[in-house]
């Protein structure tokens, strides 16, 4: 394996390894994610919706019409003893049975979870479950959750836009909240390298989704489990958490990587591009990786 390739500053040119389109909880479509990131000048962009490639085949053939790269990534949420874990998993077999029957069970109990937690919001606010399928915008290929539940409430008028209903009902702190089922992140590294895949941790240190961080042991057990990477660039990691997590990268020899976590408009206010990955960390990620580059 080759060794990591550390930036210890963020990159002014690459690729963004972190964004979400309408087959998760993203707004726009994998063709909006291409397109855009051509017009940034970006070398290329990553897919990584949540427990789902249903939109792979999109941003692919979104990707060769306009010759930009596209790295195929999925977006996990795992826990290491109670402290929620984002795991990016990239460039893995998508027909790895072990892999593919994981996110499916997650995505059903992300399905009865929304529609717990929209039973809950109904006593209390003018929406129906009828409302938040109303916001899904690829049917059964989409992975429905909160921001979902989110657009119906903006659609209903209780809130001005998806941040503010995120900060209101739908939010971690709300009393309507419930937990997402969560697989155990070492169990979600062992799939990913199974699948031939490669693991990156996402946003480790931003203290705005956890009030607990990962320890650095709980992020050296997942290492010991197979981890590839971490995600040190991404506007939720403050300085001191990047510094951290860049230590933590040289002395275990990890990958260093950087992404928006965009949303699309109206979803999230981060920017396609705003943090991104250096071109020899990328190709890294492809070399382990079981499928091609696009």
């Amino acid at each position: 394996m080759t060794h990591a390739h550390i930036v210890e500053n963020p990159p002014s040119s690459g690729w963004d390894l972190h964004c979400h389109t309408v087959y998760s909880d993203g707004r726009q479509t994998p063709e909006d994610m291409v397109r855009e990131a051509c017009a940034l000048g970006l070398h290329g962009v990553a897919i990584t919706d949540h427990d789902t490639t249903a939109g792979w085949n999109d941003a692919a053939v979104s990707a060769r019409r306009y010759g930009l790269h596209l790295v195929r990534g999925t977006e996990v949420t795992a826990d290491a003893s109670g402290v929620s874990v984002h795991m990016l998993a990239y460039q893995y077999d998508p027909h790895n049975q072990e892999i593919s029957g994981l996110f499916a069970r997650l995505r059903q109990a992300r399905l009865e979870r929304t529609k717990r937690m929209v039973e809950l919001i109904s006593k209390d606010y003018p929406i129906s479950w009828a409302d938040v399928l109303a916001q899904i915008r690829e049917g059964d290929e989409t992975t429905v959750g909160r921001p979902h539940i989110a657009d119906a409430l903006v659609a209903a008028g209780a809130y001005p836009d998806r941040s503010a209903a995120f900060d209101g009902a739908v939010g971690s702190r709300s009393p309507y909240y419930i937990p997402t089922p969560s697989p155990d992140a070492a169990d979600v590294v062992r799939a990913v390298k199974h699948a031939g895949g490669v693991s990156v941790i996402a946003h480790a240190g931003d203290p705005s989704r956890n009030a607990v961080l990962l320890s650095d042991a709980q992020i050296g057990q997942l290492i010991d489990a197979g981890l590839d990477g971490l995600e040190v660039w991404h506007r939720g990691n403050p300085p001191e958490q990047r510094r951290r997590l860049l230590d933590i990268a040289s002395r275990h020899d990890l990958l260093v990587t950087g992404g928006s976590d965009w949303h699309g408009q109206g979803g999230k206010p981060n920017r396609l591009g705003e943090n991104l990955t250096d071109d020899d960390t990328v190709q890294q990620i492809v070399e382990r990786g079981a499928i091609p580059l696009i």
